[in-house]
């Protein structure tokens, strides 16, 4: 075909039907029968100055079921009824056509909305309120998790049963209604609705948490009448920041309200300006399945961005993909060597190697997951996974740790859990004799946690912050010297909301210096504004998922010890 054409199958045995051509409108939906269980969407024809199409499946109140995009590099989209992608009737697939001659009148035609019966499209449009809605679909968890899985909850704390509550649809970053990130065993209280704030604060950018205070128990959020572009990811835990260089961090992956998985599950930050960059399309090559507990590492040499492990429901990953940040292609790796599936891990960068250590892999039935101690390095030059020999005393089996590379020679390792207990020792791993050794430490250390935070704040300093300790999401912060071993906890405004399963990231960050009379943006002149860190996500166990980004001066930090 040499018309360019944006086309939808619906269900195995249903034929293609063109929903936007390059002489029609822009914005179509369509209502999708309650007994199709996949759809198809894809472009054919030459994109010419288009830029994508957005695409989403809404159900009868307009909330995103999910969402996807074509792009000239990504020209198929596919959905199907399954774990994470649930609908019933009253679905809509909206499909919004960005870029090529949008000062067409097409462009200012009301929206056009076609049914599908029986994989027949219908010539005549039919109204929103001709459509039958039965009300919003509901799905109850079960004890096998969400997709009727056994064991496929990865965010419950492993020392503890989840509540058998009906989680509610979130939205936008908003919450309806939600489920408690971790709970603390049987009879624990319902999860409670919330509500992500936009208030705008100094230091704070996005929809900002409502600080511990001023929470309340009947906090609620209302659903928008229309959905929108996204401005900024949708609320998450278990995601990886991955700062690339002063200017840029990429967010990737993620698990939301209703556990799950983040239709939109990579961005890049500015960090200039704090705004976001919808990023999954921006890439060529085969992006890595959605997932959380991975991790991402940068290394700064090769410009490459690796991203290891994770889970997802009960499917779990021990495979590398790596992302070229000069050229923006991804790539999966044939590594030799064996290395077990593995997440909430900890993996370093060492001379352009990566240091795998801990984490949680699924074990035979009937037996539960396990933690692992081993450690594992893979050498991207040669695709290879191995396993160093190592002396000393390390660690128990955990996962949910932090590992904090300090002056390019140690590894200090804190905290994490292995059923039923957290822990909050320190261990220290001598990346010149690899040997493992325990940290005496002196001053308030911080509580046994797992699934907090942690960020090199200097050559001698690094931070630790919230986490889970087995019944709450925790807010304190706690600054480890190495030179003396010692720990102290600091007060800061901006770290004063509740959070597990966060991002936090330290970074030298550059901004402009003010602009004289006359002068315009592209000639202002760009100076450092120095080390920043910056906190992105994670949850409060009472529902709520965050979508802020929250930034504190290191010297301000430093100031407070």
């Amino acid at each position: 075909m040499d018309e360019f054409g944006v086309y939808g199958v619906f269900g195995v045995n249903g034929p293609p039907q063109r929903l936007l051509s390059s002489g029609g409108t822009c914005r179509v939906a369509v209502a999708v029968p309650p007994s199709v269980q996949q759809v198809v969407l894809f472009s054919s024809g030459p994109w010419g100055d288009r830029i994508c199409v957005n695409a989403e499946l809404n159900d009868a109140a307009r909330m995103p079921i999910t969402i996807g995009k074509l792009t000239p590099y990504n020209k198929c989209l596919s959905w199907e009824q399954r774990e994470e992608e649930t609908w019933t009737d009253g679905v809509t697939l909206n499909v919004t056509l960005e870029g090529g001659n949008l000062a067409d009148s097409n462009w200012l035609e009301p929206e056009l909305i076609l049914a599908v019966n029986e994989y027949t499209p219908k010539d005549a449009a039919v109204p929103p309120a001709a459509r039958e809605h039965h009300g919003k679909r509901k799905r109850e968890r079960t004890s096998k998790g969400e997709g009727g899985e056994d064991g496929g909850e990865e965010n419950v704390c492993p020392n503890s049963g989840m509540d058998k509550t009906t989680p509610l649809r979130k939205a936008r970053g908003q919450a309806k209604g939600g489920q408690k990130l971790f709970s603390s065993g049987a009879g624990a209280a319902k999860a409670k609705g919330t509500a992500n704030g936009a208030t705008e604060a100094q230091g704070i950018v996005g929809r900002t948490p409502p600080q511990s205070a001023a929470r309340t128990k009947s906090r609620q959020a209302k659903a928008p009448t229309q959905a929108g572009p996204l401005v900024g990811p949708t609320g998450r835990w278990g995601q990886t920041l991955c700062p690339i260089d002063a200017q840029t961090a990429i967010l990737i992956g993620g698990q939301g309200a209703k556990m799950q998985f983040c239709k939109d599950p990579m961005w890049k930050l500015c960090t200039e300006d704090m705004s976001w960059v919808p990023a999954e399309t921006l890439a060529e090559g085969p992006t890595p399945e959605a997932r959380i507990g991975h991790t991402a590492v940068f290394d700064p040499d090769s410009g490459r961005i690796f991203v290891f492990g994770g889970s997802k429901n009960k499917k779990w990953f021990n495979d590398v993909h790596i992302l070229d940040t000069q050229s923006w292609k991804w790539t999966m790796v044939e590594a030799q060597g064996k290395v077990p599936p593995l997440a909430y891990h900890s993996c370093s960068m060492f001379r352009g190697e990566l240091f795998v250590l801990g984490g949680v892999f699924p074990c035979p039935n009937p037996e539960p997951d396990g933690c692992s101690d081993s450690l594992y390095i893979f050498d991207p030059h040669l695709s290879i996974w191995y396993q160093p020999i190592v002396t000393g005393s390390g660690p128990s089996p955990r996962s949910g740790h932090s590992a904090c590379v300090m002056q390019e020679r140690k590894i200090f390792v804190f905290g994490g859990w292995d059923t039923p207990v957290c822990y909050n020792d320190m261990y220290m791993l001598d990346l010149g004799l690899m040997e493992f050794s325990k940290v005496k430490t002196s001053g308030k250390a911080p509580s046994p946690r797992s699934w907090h935070g942690s960020a090199v704040l200097t050559d001698t300093k690094f931070l630790i912050h919230g986490g889970y300790n087995g019944n709450n999401a925790l807010s304190d912060a706690f600054i480890f010297d190495i030179d003396t071993n010692h720990w102290t906890e600091v007060a800061l405004p901006q770290l004063s909301t509740p959070r597990a399963g966060h991002s936090i990231i330290a970074m030298e960050t550059a901004g402009h210096l003010p602009l004289i009379k006359g002068e315009d943006d592209m000639n202002a002149t760009r100076v450092p504004i120095g080390r920043t860190l910056l906190v992105f996500g994670g949850g409060d166990n009472e529902g709520q998922f965050y979508s802020d980004v929250t930034t504190v001066a290191v010297k301000d930090l430093l100031v407070a010890l």
